[in-house]
């Protein structure tokens, strides 16, 4: 099979999987290419509420495809920045299941989703000393926003593996699970996501993320969707909510910017 990104969606979970394993699921510059349009197309999709991205066998993503950067490495950073930026953006949440190795451009994209669950023997690194390349001025800051400026200048600096459980201390990851219970607890987790508001998620993954000038739309938003009148009648009456409102691509295009 040709490297590539497959998904799947189940019970409001789409699954994007990084499929290169002759290379330990390094991304091509098709691959990286391939990220923001599929984003769309799952963003889009109302019957989809949560992200998962993971790697396919054993590891995440071994960085880029080091015979993609031969010539154009600027051209790979580029694609590679503009995957990042696209799964930042994407409007419901969002969460990197790591195994294995997460390096390079494999730790950007796990930086760029909301939380990072990973296997008790995951290994992280951000080499670009390695390459004598310049890591992208976005990028940095949002490994500095995870982990502090400490953190951040060792792993810029050295290029050096941390552990699962140094990744945890520093903010890099939200949870380990011990091994053989990472797909259980992504599945558990995700399937809580998809049971609250996306409303509030939606609303709270702006504002977590540094947008804090739309408080009147997401007010009116709130005011329109009954969703707390739900929750609330349903706290009341002992049963699940229901909630309606949805990240949708029509109602994307009424947001103003």
């Amino acid at each position: 099979m040709e490297p590539q990104l497959l998904h799947s969606v189940t019970d409001g979970v789409a699954t994007v999987v990084i499929h290169h394993p002759a290379k330990r699921n390094a991304m091509t510059a098709n691959m990286w290419e391939a990220l923001p349009p599929l984003l769309d197309v799952l963003a889009a999709d109302p019957g989809v509420r949560a992200l998962v991205l993971t790697g396919e066998g054993g590891t995440f993503c071994a960085g880029a495809d080091i015979s993609t950067l031969r010539g154009s490495p600027e051209q790979a950073q580029t694609l590679a920045v503009r995957a990042e930026e696209a799964l930042a953006a994407f409007p419901k949440p969002t969460l990197a299941a790591v195994r294995g190795h997460c390096v390079g451009g494999g730790a950007q994209l796990a930086a760029a989703c909301d939380l990072r669950f990973a296997d008790q023997g995951a290994l992280f690194g951000v080499t670009p000393a390695k390459l004598g390349i310049v890591y992208p001025a976005s990028s940095t800051r949002r490994l500095t926003s995870l982990v502090g400026p400490g953190t951040a200048k060792h792993l810029l600096f050295s290029g050096e593996l941390i552990d699962a459980e140094r990744a945890l201390r520093t903010g890099l990851v939200d949870e380990v699970l011990p091994e053989g219970e990472l797909d259980k607890r992504v599945t558990e987790f995700t399937r809580l996501l998809v049971s609250r508001s996306q409303l509030t998620q939606a609303a709270a993954k702006e504002f977590v993320n540094g947008r804090t000038d739309r408080d009147a739309y997401w007010a009116g938003q709130a005011r329109g969707s009954g969703d707390a009148e739900e929750g609330v009648a349903a706290f009341l009456e002992r049963r699940h909510p229901r909630f309606s409102w949805t990240t949708s691509a029509e109602r994307r295009g009424r947001v103003a910017p």
